[in-house]
C-alpha cells in the first residue's frame, strides 16, 4: 500500500504530528527546510515528516535575504534556474490540507 502524500502548513499541526516532528527534529528543523518548486516560478519551503501511513511536506515561513539570493543566482547557467526540474514532479503527488 502507497502511503498518502499531504502538505500542511506548520501552524496547522494537529499536537500528535508536532510530538512527532519534535521527536524527528530534537535539536530543531532549521538546518532540514527544503525549497520546493511548483511551477511558474512559485516555490515554499518546508520539510519532510514520514509517517507509518503518512510522508507529510510541512511549510513554514523562511525569512529570505533577497540581496543574498540575487548574487547566488548569478552564479548559475540560466537552464539551472528554469521551471522543469523534478521537484515539481515529486511534489505534484501531495494533496495540501
Amino acid at each position: 500500500m502507497e502511503k498518502k502524500r499531504v502538505i500542511k502548513r506548520m501552524e496547522n499541526l494537529t499536537g500528535d504530528l508536532m510530538d512527532a516532528l519534535k521527536e524527528k527534529y530534537p535539536d530543531g528543523w532549521f538546518n532540514h527546510i527544503i525549497k520546493v518548486h511548483k511551477g511558474n516560478n512559485e516555490f515554499f519551503h518546508a520539510i519532510s515528516l514520514e509517517l507509518d501511513d503518512t510522508t507529510y511536506l510541512i511549510r513554514v515561513n523562511v525569512k529570505i535575504d533577497r540581496k543574498r539570493d540575487l548574487e547566488k543566482e548569478d552564479n548559475y547557467p540560466p537552464e539551472e534556474m528554469e521551471e522543469g526540474h523534478d521537484d515539481w514532479e515529486k511534489m505534484s503527488s501531495f494533496e495540501e490540507e
